[in-house]
């Protein structure tokens, strides 16, 4: 799982024009549609359901990378599995009970992945590892886009290469937060290899050749 991968989060992008959104996004050669789902409880923020998630996939076959940032996400496995997620993604400081969550989205048939905030410490993960496809480091605090990207954050993805590298375990490393055509260098570095992309992305008209400038970074 090192090839580099591109995810542009389409919480960026125009609302009212999801399937033209997501047209562009095919248009590139990015792999994923990040999709982030906020309940206004566990963010300051609320975003969108399965029922949207369920409407976007009549329009797209690239992978749907979704992250759930919402109170008790195991609640909602089975909605996002029947909307056509292909990877349900959650916040290890969102649920009580990380353990059997990500037992049941992997059963759900999804990969599982989880998060973690940039004030969580790396080690909490440890218990869990064996059960992930997709580490997600947060690299701003979450809910909202636009935020300055945080540096401290790449000691996390360094320790996390690390404990991989230890338990013999193979899952991606993803990164979420600020990544732009200056950051995702450094990301990569330190050992990510999805990049989560929004504001950066969607700021420009032409998104083949925005999705390209980070291809550049990467190759540079």
């Amino acid at each position: 799982m090192t090839s580099h991968k591109i995810a542009p989060s389409i919480l960026a992008a125009d609302y009212a024009n999801f399937a033209a959104e997501l047209k562009r996004i095919e248009e590139t050669d990015a792999e994923y549609v990040h999709i982030d789902i906020m309940d206004g409880q566990f963010v300051p923020n609320i975003s969108f359901g399965a029922d949207v998630v369920a409407s976007m996939r009549k329009h797209s076959k690239l992978v749907f990378d979704c992250h759930l940032m919402v109170v008790d996400p195991e609640r909602y496995v089975e909605a996002y599995a029947q909307a056509g997620a292909d990877i349900m993604t959650i916040h290890l400081e969102s649920t009580r009970h990380i353990h059997g969550a990500l037992q049941k989205i992997k059963a759900a048939g999804m990969k599982a992945g989880v998060v973690i905030n940039p004030g969580t410490p790396v080690g909490a993960l440890e218990p869990i590892l064996s059960l992930v496809d997709q580490v997600l480091i947060m690299t701003v605090n979450p809910g909202f886009g636009g935020q300055a990207f945080i540096p401290e954050c790449l000691d996390k993805v360094q320790k996390v290469v690390e404990m991989r590298q230890r338990a013999g375990l193979d899952f991606d490393i993803e990164v979420d937060g600020g990544v732009d055509d200056k950051t995702i260098a450094a990301c990569a570095k330190a050992g990510a290899n999805v990049f989560v992309a929004g504001s950066y992305l969607f700021k420009a008209d032409d998104l083949v050749s925005q999705v390209q400038t980070l291809r550049l970074a990467l190759d540079a």
